[in-house]
């Protein structure tokens, strides 16, 4: 039996994939490749194709004997949701309908789903709980909270059980230094402060320094992505239990602030970081920390490479060997 990882050649998907073979597992992975990249696939069986061609996915679970879906396919930009709101109901929304459709005519009964923090919108309180208030304050944390919500349905009327795990800052890279992180555009903190330190960027802006925070930028949750694709076996081992539908935060519980990012990186790589002060951006909120105390319990879930200096440490070994990403 194979599990189906969609957008695996993502850069979450395919540290999952990764964890996945190292276990043993038998992978089939769909992927467009509009965003993900072949090379960042270390094994499997690769349908280059897109979840809303619905005779692709006939064919491909005609093909290979999925037991279980991770499902990761979706688009992610919160920028580019606000100024094309179709595209991600499109995509995310749809291409979903299409996967779970598709699941309930090859009789698959099992997805762990990749959500996000911003299904939250702004925060309540810190740290944030699961049963906390969802109020998504863009369209791309709106897709994947409807995304939920077309799951739980599914589950109510279907009886396909889910996992979705709604995680925090994704960072680092895989440990043996082959696949690591490449957006293009990049919009993550991480990577675009190791690009400064490369000299790609010129600087890297901190967008507001008076929120009330210590030092007065915003203070994020930073996971290291091998941590994730762990908690993504784990929920697919729990719903191989047996057990019902749930939904799980994964972060480790510590918040950074973007300047700690900065002055870490400075450590980490021994170059300059030129930084430049913009103003803050709409809709960003001063804190977000996750309470990942229910993953912990529930999945046996536990975060090791929880330290920040480790986590650009890893990240900083892909760059810096890889600094042109996939296209090196």
């Amino acid at each position: 039996m194979a599990i189906l990882v969609t957008g695996g050649a993502g850069y979450i998907g395919s540290h999952t994939v990764a964890a996945l073979l190292e276990k043993g597992e038998e992978v089939v992975v769909i992927d467009n490749l509009q965003t993900g990249h072949r090379e960042a696939l270390l094994g499997g069986k690769l349908y280059e194709g897109d979840l809303r061609d619905k005779e692709l996915l006939a064919k491909l679970f005609a093909e290979n004997s999925i037991d279980a879906v991770i499902h990761f396919a979706a688009n992610s930009l919160v920028g580019e949701s606000m100024q094309n709101p179709g595209k991600y109901y499109d995509n995310n929304v749809f291409g979903t309908l299409c996967l779970l459709e598709a699941m309930k005519d090859a009789g698959v009964s099992k997805i762990v789903f990749s959500s996000t923090a911003a299904t939250y919108g702004e925060p309540e309180k810190t740290p944030i709980v699961e049963t906390d208030r969802t109020e998504p304050t863009n369209v791309y944390g709106e897709t994947k909270l409807m995304m939920e919500r077309m799951m739980s349905w599914f589950d109510r009327v279907i009886g396909i059980k889910y996992v979705a795990l709604r995680y925090f800052n994704a960072a680092g890279s895989h440990h043996s230094g082959k696949i690591g992180e490449d957006h293009r555009p990049e919009s993550h903190l991480i990577p675009l402060v190791l690009q400064t330190a490369l000299q790609q960027r010129s600087h890297i802006a901190v967008f507001g320094e008076d929120y009330p925070t210590p030092d007065g930028s915003c203070i994020r949750d930073y996971i290291h992505v091998s941590d994730l694709a762990d908690a993504h076996l784990r929920a697919v081992d729990y719903l191989r239990r047996g057990e019902d539908s749930n939904v799980f935060n994964l972060g480790i519980g510590l918040g950074f602030s973007v300047k700690e990012v900065i002055e870490t990186a400075r450590q980490v790589t021994g170059r300059e970081i030129p930084v430049v002060v913009e103003p803050r951006r709409a809709g960003d909120p001063a804190i977000l920390v996750a309470s990942s105390d229910k993953a912990r319990s529930v999945l046996g879930w536990e975060p090791k490479r929880t330290k920040l200096e480790d986590i650009i440490q890893d990240a900083w070994s892909w760059h810096s060997s890889h600094p042109n990403g996939y296209g090196e």
